[in-house]
């Protein structure tokens, strides 16, 4: 079964306002404390920014390298920049690997 990323992105944001709907609904001091603030960034908004700093670590390493080539950067430049662009990638593709895993499990969900 394939699932792609808009899919599972959008199960959690659902996921994410029943569990929204259920805490308002609830009126424990408990669940008072488990709300979000209210100038969080919304999950969307983290998401982009994320994504937004991993292709510029990835253009960052690109360019480094470019510049290696010309002889206009160092060599410890470029390996800093190219290790960074990697441990960005790694990261990237372990939060796509637990987000579908996350819409996997709430599909699994009984209704």
């Amino acid at each position: 079964m394939t699932v792609s990323f808009n899919h599972a992105a959008s199960a959690y944001k659902d996921a994410t306002r029943v569990a929204e709907k259920i805490l308002s609904e609830t009126q424990t001091g408990q669940a008072a404390a488990l709300e979000a603030p209210k100038n969080a960034p919304s999950f969307s908004e983290l998401l982009t920014g994320g994504l937004q700093k991993a292709r510029d670590a990835g253009y960052g390493g690109e360019s480094t390298s470019t510049k290696a080539i010309a002889n206009e950067a160092e060599l410890h430049d470029l390996v800093s920049a190219v290790s960074n662009a990697e441990l960005t990638l790694n990261t990237v593709v372990a939060v796509r690997d637990r987000v579908i895993n996350a819409y996997n499990d709430i599909i699994k969900m009984p209704i």
